[in-house]
């Protein structure tokens, strides 16, 4: 102790120890509370990206059914004709050399 006082020694050293541990661990309690949040918040941007591939999968998806419904919607004969002359090819009509 620096000077005496009126209060007891034994008093005074334990709330010195006491604190000197609070300082000696506040760079450890901090650095634990950023680690937490540094892995919430990539854990977060983790789910964020599964949750976007999935809605991305499913949008995909009902393109390629609204695709394909609208090819088999189609009439072959004008389906043949059409991609006949799209390769440029001479495709007679049926009923007709």
């Amino acid at each position: 102790m620096a000077y005496p006082t009126a209060v007891i020694d034994q008093i005074t050293d334990s709330i010195t120890q006491v604190n000197t541990e609070v300082l000696a661990e506040s760079p450890a309690m901090s650095t634990g509370e950023l680690m937490i949040a540094t892995s919430q918040a990539l854990a977060n941007a983790a789910h964020n990206a599964t949750s976007n591939q999935q809605n991305m999968v499913i949008t995909s998806q009902a393109a390629n059914v609204t695709g394909v419904a609208n090819l088999y919607s189609l009439d072959t004969a004008s389906e043949g004709e059409s991609t006949g002359k799209i390769l440029g090819l001479h495709i007679p009509a049926p009923g007709t050399v």
